[in-house]
């Protein structure tokens, strides 16, 4: 029986969600809050996964963290639906773009979502406040969320990750003039990994990153949206839109101290 710990909104849950419902997994559905409750923090949760994030995959009793490595798990041992290359060559290439992808879009995602989201819940709070009840407690993201402070991100940081993401779709664009998914005319797993953070540039509002220069991009996103897994990944409430009031990305007043 496979166990999925994960968050609606969560990106790396969604990609495991999407993995699983392209391959027919059925799993059990454990959401957890991350906001008021931050259940992903509470010690039962931590003893599955010491890093304090979603998601966690429990399969007959044997964990497996991160979403690209739960994704590789799941792509090794349930290979009836096929989401990786036959061939070597092929399969490092996609393994190169899940490498690229974890490194710098992941990464680069959080910034817009969390000022624009996430923010308003630290609001009025001083610094030494704010690192006592948030960065302070977290395993591995309590320097993002220092650098991030309780007045948000930098006007520069919010650029950089725009930048990078911009440069995400440019390789993406390039990519994808040889078939209608990254490696060509198989989907794999590069395609699901990307395809949560696509969706939430969308959701924030900033898709213009793609469709004013890339238009195969768009194209890619449409297809993907087709998708059954898709649609039964993006469940109502799957999106920051549909349950948070979305601030700008970038405040002038922005201070950061």
């Amino acid at each position: 029986m496979l166990t999925l710990y994960n968050a609606a909104h969560s990106t790396c849950s969604q990609k495991v969600r999407i993995c699983l419902a392209e391959k027919h997994l059925p799993f059990e559905d454990i959401r957890l809050d991350l906001g008021k409750a931050k259940e992903h923090l509470k010690p039962d949760y931590l003893k599955l996964n010491p890093n304090g994030v979603v998601p966690t995959l429990v399969d007959d009793g044997r964990v497996v963290i991160d979403s690209s490595v739960i994704c590789e798990y799941l792509e090794e041992k349930y290979p009836e639906v096929r989401l990786s290359p036959d061939d070597l060559v092929e399969r490092a290439r996609m393994r190169a773009w899940m490498r690229f992808l974890e490194e710098v879009p992941t990464a680069a995602v959080r910034v817009p979502s969390f000022n624009m989201g996430f923010l308003p819940r630290y609001e009025g709070m001083d610094r030494k406040t704010f690192e006592g009840v948030e960065s302070d407690v977290r395993p591995i993201r309590k320097q993002f969320y220092r650098r991030m402070g309780p007045n948000g991100f930098k006007k520069e940081d919010v650029q950089a990750s725009l930048e990078q993401m911009g440069n995400t779709c440019a390789r993406m664009n390039a990519a994808l003039a040889n078939g209608p998914w990254l490696l060509g005319d198989q989907f794999t797993l590069a395609d699901i990994i990307v395809a949560p953070l696509i969706d939430r540039i969308a959701d924030l509002g900033m898709d213009d990153i793609w469709t004013e220069k890339y238009p195969r991009v768009t194209d890619w996103y449409q297809r993907i949206q087709t998708r059954p897994a898709f649609q039964e990944t993006f469940y109502p409430g799957a999106r920051m839109s549909e349950f948070l009031p979305l601030q700008p990305a970038i405040k002038e007043e922005t201070v950061n101290e």
